[in-house]
């Protein structure tokens, strides 16, 4: 099928600059739409849902509860990754694509009509988490597609750039669901938020989910994909193809990402928040306000870091920002728990950095990491294995080390632990930027992944094909 803004792109041949620019449109737009709904709940089960959903079992178990209704979505990221894994390396990116996006922005616009426990019982926070575990099979086969019609689409010297495009859709999604709460926290004060004025940004969803669903139904297929299906080559059955030869490669895949993503589901994930509000007594508006500041930076960092690492590569890009993101982590609570907002602002403006320069050269990285035949399959795995290891439970986590303990220092260890975990699997793999990334090179693309791989099989870092 061709879109409307010109032919398709012949398999084999170099994608023209306008078609790029429409996909890193198409991805930006896209993963935007797709993290504002998935950000949405996690703002929402930090401050409200709580109350609305779990109040009966009082409100520190109850804040638990809702923590665990947005960790519990990650379990069912793999089953979105293997589905979309399975159809994606077969039947191709974009009609995954397309159909991820309809389902986010159903389950997400359910969310904002459903009743509450007051209302229905316990089926209010049963329903909750069947439409949460919705989005969590979207949000786990939507990454990978998304990275890889920008990666794929780029050329050699810039898929760093071309990669941080769908990067920068995930806090430009926090900037927005952030931004969402803080001004129905302005149209709606006190209970009439708690009544009405959190549903409204689940329902602007369906506003977003026409507009994204436009944009990508003009996005030509992969290039890469394109050359597969026409040369007959996609595997049959890539997720045991993919296990059978590159487990270590997806298990060191997914702690690369773990790290980044339990850091940043401090925010994401509403613990900060959570904390701020109903521990240190600051208002709800300005706490969100301060989350879409560092939002912003986090955008320009995850931006800066895809550049750098075409420049540096991806692995030294990773090796910096987990280092400043340990001085991040360090940082944050000492100047959360002053309770003053411009030192709460700062301090999640500080943990950007790191969070940044950790997610910003992924989908590069990761497309170069994985063989062609099950590159869909593989990115998407590892990619959603490291989100249940690392952003799933993570406020979960430190609410109950909190609560626990009584002190945020054993959170900062915690956090610690897990930046850690990140830096091991950087360690563990080497970078392949500049790879050919085309199926006629599956045997280069097999070697030369690991650190203990003899570097004579390494991939040139000069190469200049797409």
């Amino acid at each position: 099928m061709s879109a409307p803004g010109g032919p398709a792109t012949p398999a084999g041949a170099t994608p023209r600059s306008s078609d790029r620019r429409r996909v890193a449109f198409a991805t930006v737009i896209g993963t935007t739409v797709e993290w504002y709904d998935y950000f949405i709940y996690a703002s929402a089960a930090g401050l409200v849902f709580g109350r609305l959903f779990f109040e009966p079992a009082g409100q520190e178990f109850a804040t638990i509860l809702s923590f665990l209704t947005v960790g519990i979505s990650f379990l069912f990221r793999p089953l979105g990754a293997f589905l979309a894994g399975h159809f994606g390396d077969r039947y191709g990116r974009r009609v995954v694509l397309v159909f991820t996006l309809i389902l986010m922005g159903a389950a997400t616009s359910l969310i904002g009509i459903l009743p509450t426990h007051a209302q229905i019982g316990l089926a209010a926070p049963a329903l909750l988490l069947l439409l949460r575990i919705l989005q969590g099979i979207s949000a786990g086969g939507e990454w990978g597609g998304a990275v890889l019609m920008a990666v794929e689409y780029a050329p050699s010297h810039r898929r760093g750039l071309f990669g941080a495009m769908p990067q920068i859709g995930v806090p430009i999604g926090l900037l927005l669901a952030s931004a969402m709460m803080a001004v129905m926290d302005l149209l709606f004060p006190g209970d009439a938020f708690l009544e009405w004025g959190w549903r409204i940004p689940f329902l602007f969803s369906v506003v977003l989910i026409a507009v994204g669903y436009w944009v990508r139904r003009r996005v030509e297929e992969s290039p890469i994909f394109a050359e597969i299906a026409a040369r007959k080559e996609q595997t049959k059955a890539p997720v045991p193809t993919l296990f059978a030869r590159f487990t270590p490669l997806v298990l060191f895949a997914a702690f690369v990402f773990a790290g980044n993503n339990a850091i940043g589901y401090m925010t994401t994930g509403g613990y900060v928040q959570n904390y701020a509000t109903e521990g240190l007594g600051l208002e709800r508006g300005p706490v969100l306000w301060a989350v879409t500041a560092s939002s912003v930076s986090w955008l320009v960092f995850t931006f800066v870091a895809g550049w750098l690492s075409d420049h540096i590569g991806r692995r030294t890009t990773y090796l910096i920002g987990y280092v400043l993101l340990g001085a991040g982590v360090l940082a944050l609570f000492p100047l959360v728990n002053t309770a003053e907002l411009p030192l709460l602002a700062l301090a999640l403006v500080l943990l950007t950095v790191g969070l940044g320069l950790t997610y910003g050269p992924q989908s590069a990285w990761y497309t170069e990491l994985f063989p062609s035949s099950v590159r869909f399959s593989g990115v998407s795995i590892s990619y959603a294995i490291g989100a249940v290891l690392g952003g799933a439970f993570s406020p979960a986590i430190a609410s109950w080390i909190q609560q626990s303990t009584g002190s945020s220092t054993n959170v900062s260890y915690y956090l610690l632990g897990m930046a850690l975990v990140g830096l091991v699997g950087t360690l563990l793999l080497r970078d392949r930027r500049g790879i050919n990334l085309r199926p006629t090179n599956e045997e280069q693309q097999s070697r030369g992944i690991y650190i203990w791989d003899d570097s004579s099989s390494a991939p040139s870092q000069t190469s200049t094909t797409t």
